[in-house]
């Protein structure tokens, strides 16, 4: 239930240098329009009646090559709204790219800052791929309603260039995309519901995915602070600095002026639109191209994608001669982008977008905003900004001819001008204000809310675990035995090292199965018992079941049809009943047939099934509701006992393992250990240990120094805040 005073609403974009003032769009391929959408959305939020807080979730990043704003913890935007800023993974500035293996570690420092605010939000709302999984993993903890916004996806992105050419093993290398497909697939599992730009984004990019359910989406068309762009005045006494920067480009700057602004991406198409202006001669006989295409200082010093644009501009305007038609300025700042509208406006020139792939399309409300007509890709947001504002016309971005005919016509064409800059005017005043987009938002938030009937965590930050204040966590199988001298070694240990350390075990075993072989190997019955593969919790010697987590995870389990539809799939034995429960459907995987983990998860989505499919050894596969997990259950466990993640030793030895052991836990993986694991080398927080079973969950507590001050060997990101005490009362 939301807070009687109104409610508090999370949004999470990751990437990205996001601040409140001064903007620096086009600084890299990552700060375009959806830091200027997060921000103003948060802003526009708070001014909801029903709205009184909101928190804009981003990457702390200390690097003396950025603002130091972008390390502060807080920045205010208005009352009640706040930019947060959370450790991810190493303290420098990186693309989106370098990210993925750090999201599991900022996600477990999200849910420290909202334990020390003692609130958790109504609803939370990912942005973009890595945000999506970032919030997947939030309301997966906690219960709450979640959106997601893909603003750009990446299945779309890569149909896109292939069909340019470029090789898949290429389109791996530099965008991960297959990391970030993963990441919209898992946040479209979770989603409440999904919030779009267009119709065309529902119907023809996220149908691209598994998990196409659209009854969860929703078109909300995107919005623009209309304050700062307006047309020209009638007559300006001192033209603005950027004139200055675009002029000596120009043998006459007064011709109309077809003006593309964009980050340097290859995605915005740069090099197809100075083609098509390059092989058009009554167009470059009636008209000035100005192209704004982020800032620069030395080309060499920028990243590798945005080098090749800038390269290709360069490139083009001396191949076609366009000296004197053509002006690409080096720099320029947020509050020079309304100027160069009003500039293109007085000229009677046009905005063009040939972006590839363009869902929002942002730069087109500013442009509609300030009276400027445009030309823009037959795509998402074009096609619905277009149809409603009826200020232009749309074009195939990959035909160079067509869209050099398209732009001399238009600029030709003066009483059609007109006509289109009046009705970008109202169309965009009428349709796309912040007010109208966030009472439909709002009315959305407030259905999901309404609807969501989960238990809310209360996130205290006092511990009911009396006395620890850290927890070892290990698999059974191949991990805890395997070795009796080294496990009655680790018992002693744990035994002497006093009541702060707790003990735990999580394992893909069922609880009877459990307790069978705690009893053979005379392992004392520990305080924590995660069992099959994370779906059920209990406590110490009387077993007591953690019922709040057994109705946490029931959210869209459906086990009688997940057994129907994986009749379908061949090579999987259904295991005995000592090898099913209430929330784990489990198969034996046979031998050269069985299908992937993946291929059985898109197999599910394709059924309308949300389910967190796990494999381990090879040889075992196991189908648990989408919020179960050994590191799901193990984070509910640490949330709910007031036990920070990086006070949770976990080893492990198997896949089913892989989740327990990344993010801020400090995971130990054994010397004998499966393949599956190796890929986990080197990631942040996990040690591979030499030895075998116990005998290495031991050295890896030796590595950590956990029974004493615990060291993580990970200097690199140092919280300069103080950690807080944590008070200790009585369960």
């Amino acid at each position: 239930m939301a807070d009687s005073a109104g409610r508090y609403i999370m949004l999470i974009s990751v990437h990205g240098r996001v601040r409140g003032s001064d903007m620096e769009l086009g600084a890299d391929p990552d700060t375009g329009g959806q830091i200027t959408y997060v921000v103003e959305l948060a802003r526009a939020l708070i001014e909801h009646p029903e709205v009184n807080r909101v928190d804009l979730v981003t990457r702390r990043v200390i690097d003396p090559k950025v603002d130091p704003i972008y390390g502060e913890p807080k920045e205010s935007l208005a009352p009640g709204v706040n930019i947060v800023r959370i450790e991810c993974g190493p303290k420098r500035y990186l693309a989106k790219e370098s990210l993925w293996p750090h999201l599991d570690s900022f996600s477990d420092n999200l849910l420290r800052y909202l334990r020390d605010q003692g609130r958790v939000p109504d609803l939370i709302h990912g942005h973009y791929a890595d945000a999506g999984y970032v919030a997947g993993r939030m309301t997966s903890l906690l219960g709450i309603p979640m959106a997601f916004t893909g603003h750009s996806l990446g299945r779309v992105k890569k149909q896109r260039l292939l069909e340019q050419g470029m090789a898949e093993e290429a389109i791996e290398k530099r965008y991960k995309i297959s990391r970030r497909i993963d990441a919209e697939e898992y946040a479209l599992d979770n989603a409440t519901f999904v919030v779009t730009s267009t119709s065309q984004e529902v119907e023809e990019q996220y149908a691209l995915y598994d998990n196409y359910q659209p009854k969860r989406m929703t078109v909300i068309p995107p919005a623009v602070d209309l304050s700062r762009f307006t047309p020209p005045p009638r007559s300006w006494r001192n033209l603005p600095k950027i004139h200055k920067a675009i002029t000596p480009f120009l043998e006459d700057w007064a011709k109309p002026m077809i003006l593309a602004v964009s980050r340097p991406d290859p995605r915005k198409n740069i090099a197809t639109l100075i083609k098509a202006y390059g092989e058009n001669e009554k167009l470059r006989d009636v008209a000035n191209l100005v192209i704004v295409a982020g800032n620069r200082t030395d080309i060499n010093e920028l990243d590798r994608s945005a080098r090749e644009v800038i390269g290709e501009i360069l490139q083009y305007v001396d191949l076609y001669n366009l000296y004197g038609k053509v002006a690409y300025p080096k720099n320029h700042d947020s509050s020079d982008v309304p100027h160069l509208y009003q500039l293109a406006t007085k000229t009677k020139g046009l905005f063009v977008n040939p972006a590839l792939t363009e869902p929002f399309g942002l730069t087109l409300l500013e442009a509609a905003a300030s009276g400027l007509p445009i030309v823009a890709t037959s795509d998402g947001g074009p096609r619905d900004i277009v149809a409603l504002c009826r200020n232009g016309v749309l074009i195939d971005p990959l035909k160079s001819k067509e869209l050099g005919e398209a732009l001399l016509a238009a600029v030709s064409d003066r009483t059609q001008w007109k006509k289109w800059s009046n009705a970008g005017l109202r169309g965009a005043h009428g349709h796309y204000s912040w007010s109208a987009h966030v009472k439909k938002y709002a009315g959305i938030v407030g259905t999901a809310i309404r609807k969501s009937n989960k238990h809310r965590q209360t996130l205290s930050s006092s511990a009911r675990l009396i006395t620890a204040d850290r927890i070892v966590v290990c698999d059974i199988d191949n991990t805890l035995v395997g070795d009796k001298s080294g496990l009655r070694e680790l018992i002693r240990r744990l035994k002497n090292v006093g009541s702060n350390v707790a003990f735990g075990i999580a394992t893909g075993r069922s609880l009877d199965l459990t307790l069978s072989v705690l009893q053979e190997w005379k392992i004392p019955t520990p305080q924590l018992l995660i069992t099959s593969v994370g779906s059920a919790i209990h406590y110490g010697a009387p077993l007591i079941e953690d019922r709040g987590f057994d109705q946490h995870i029931r959210h869209r389990w459906r086990p009688e049809v997940i057994r129907e539809v994986m009749t379908e799939l061949p090579g999987l034995k259904p295991q005995g009943a000592e090898g099913q429960t209430k929330y784990k459907i489990s198969y034996d995987m046979l031998e050269d047939e069985a299908p992937t983990a993946a291929e059985v998860t898109r197999h599910l989505r394709r059924s309308r099934l949300q389910a967190n499919v796990i494999t381990s050894h090879g040889a075992y596969l196991d189908i648990l509701p989408i919020r179960a997990s050994k590191g799901m259950a193990l984070r509910y466990f640490a949330m709910n006992w007031g036990v920070e993640p990086d006070r949770c030793l976990v080893a492990g030895d198997s896949g089913n393992d892989e989740e327990m052991l990344t993010g801020n836990t400090l995971g130990v993986v054994v010397g004998n250990h499966d393949p599956e694991l190796e890929k986990l080398r080197g990631e942040p927080h996990i040690y591979f240990a030499e030895k075998n079973y116990a005998w290495g969950i031991i050295e890896g507590i030796e590595h950590y120094n956990f029974f004493g001050k615990i060291r993580t060997h990970e200097p690199e990101f140092v919280n300069t805040e103080p950690a807080k005490p944590k008070p200790v009362n009585s369960a």
